[in-house]
Order: structure tokens, then C-alpha cells, then sequence
């Protein structure tokens, strides 16, 4: 695959995939914590559906596919919402130190993914092909 200024490295993309994964946790753990497990049921299954429904047409970090197409200030607001969320959730529901190191590791991911964030903030659902 050719190196678009969209592209991540895929140590970030293995990072992200950890972050997606600890934010679902940390959303159930959460939810079940600070509410009931109706609620630590809901918001995971929430954020997933969310997480795969709503895409970027041509989205090199994912598998270009959009079932539900787009702008790409909107994935970025599902992305935030979802992994600020697992940390919000987190720290909230009691456990402040995996909180902080998730916050931290999520800064990590985001200042190695400026050349996607600068192309998210570009992109319109229209868009077939990452901008190059």
C-alpha cells in the first residue's frame, strides 16, 4: 500500500486497536460501575456500532469501506467521543490510574497521527479516494 499522508504506521495502527478495545472495556466497566449492567451492556454496544457504521469513504486506516458515509470532522468526532469516553469512564467509575495511562496513550496515538487527523478534517463524504 502506498504511503498517503492519511497512512499510520502500523504500530500506531496496533496501538489503536488496543485503545478501541480498552475503551469498549472501559465503557462497559464504567457504565456497569457508575450505573447498572443494562448500562455497561449499552454503551460499549453503542460506541461499536457507532465505530463501524460511520466512516470515510476510502479510509486507509480502516477497510476503505463506509456503510454509512461521512465527513471526516464527523468520524473524528466518533473517535473522540469513543476513546475520550473509555477514559472519561474510566476515571470515573474508579480507576483514575488506567484512566491516565489510557489518556496518555491516546495523546501518543493522536500526535503520531496528525497527516490522518489533517486529512479527516479535509475529507467530505463524497471523497472515493484518500487524498494523496
Amino acid at each position: 500500500m502506498a504511503q498517503t499522508d492519511a497512512s499510520i504506521p502500523g504500530w500506531n495502527l496496533a496501538l489503536r486497536l488496543v485503545l478501541e478495545l480498552a475503551a469498549l472495556a472501559a465503557l462497559c466497566w464504567g457504565g456497569w460501575q457508575l450505573g447498572s449492567w443494562p448500562l455497561g451492556i449499552a454503551l460499549p454496544v453503542v460506541a461499536a456500532v457507532a465505530w463501524g457504521t460511520f466512516a470515510v469513504p476510502g479510509d486507509p486506516s480502516r477497510n476503505g469501506k463506509a456503510p454509512v458515509p461521512v465527513p471526516g470532522a464527523v468520524r473524528l468526532l466518533v473517535e473522540l467521543l469513543v476513546l475520550g469516553g473509555g477514559c472519561v469512564l474510566a476515571w470515573l467509575g474508579g480507576a483514575p490510574v488506567v484512566a491516565a495511562i489510557l489518556i496518555a496513550l491516546n495523546v501518543v496515538h493522536l500526535v503520531f497521527s496528525t497527516g490522518r487527523l489533517r486529512w479527516l478534517l479535509r475529507t467530505t463524504p463524497r471523497s472515493d479516494e484518500p487524498h494523496v
